[in-house]
């Protein structure tokens, strides 16, 4: 069965297909960040604008006090404006691996975001079925000098849509330490997607953090303006 199922359609294109549907050439939205841990849970609502993976602005919006932060991403470079203090910061390489806004995501995840055909070889090693739904599962090895952070990962499609279903992030060694669950399938945009997206942080139990969309469009004419340091420091 697997051998069928790669002779017409392979694990690369299965995988470019999965990640070109949750993100399209270009596009806006806005959604809540959930953070959970076993001593709070804290909530953000964020704006976004994406083209590609080259670049990103989000806005935060609520709550108050964190209200008006931004973070810009060109290419691999990614910047921080604190609202309060009205200063920008060029987030280092040795920053690269800390936590986003206090997620269980890091600035490598929104830096490096999804360059997966190019950093790694794929390979599907099963059909499994996972939450009711039967998924091709793919092995991701990194390719030699890739810039990354992980030591593998495993993706699981899904068959009748070609969606997310789950990805799991192993280090060097082998160890599972993070799951990204994606779940909440509906129309969003002109398009089926996954609506909620669950990281959950293996190497710290009960800590994870949840992305739910409230709206999104999909292929949109986004002006560069928009990705520039006048609007990063606009103050909006």
């Amino acid at each position: 069965l697997i051998g069928q199922v790669a002779l017409s359609q392979s694990a690369e294109e299965i995988i470019q297909r999965a990640e070109d549907l949750l993100k399209g050439k270009s596009c806006k939205g806005s959604f809540v960040m959930r953070v959970v841990t076993p001593d709070y849970t804290r909530e953000m609502r964020m704006d976004s604008w994406w083209i590609g993976n080259e670049k990103a602005l989000i806005i935060v919006r609520t709550p108050k006090k964190e209200a008006g932060n931004k973070t810009l991403k060109i290419k691999n470079e990614m910047w921080s404006y604190l609202k309060n203090t009205e200063t920008t910061i060029k987030i280092p390489p040795s920053m690269m691996l800390q936590s986003w806004n206090g997620s269980d995501f890091t600035n490598d995840d929104l830096v490096r975001e999804s360059n997966l055909v190019k950093d790694y070889s794929q390979r599907i090693v099963a059909v499994e079925v996972t939450a009711g739904e039967k998924c091709w599962k793919i092995e991701l090895t990194p390719r030699p000098e890739a810039p990354v952070v992980w030591g593998k990962l495993i993706y699981w499609v899904r068959q009748k849509d070609g969606l997310s279903a789950r990805v799991e992030y192993l280090d060097e060694r082998g160890k599972l330490m993070r799951t990204m669950e994606f779940s909440e399938y509906q129309r969003m945009g002109g398009r089926m997607l996954p609506a909620r997206w669950t990281m959950i942080n293996n190497a710290k139990p009960g800590h994870q953090t949840e992305f739910s969309m409230l709206n999104v469009s999909f292929d949109i004419e986004i002006s560069d303006r928009i990705f520039s340091f006048q609007e990063l420091e606009k103050g909006n």
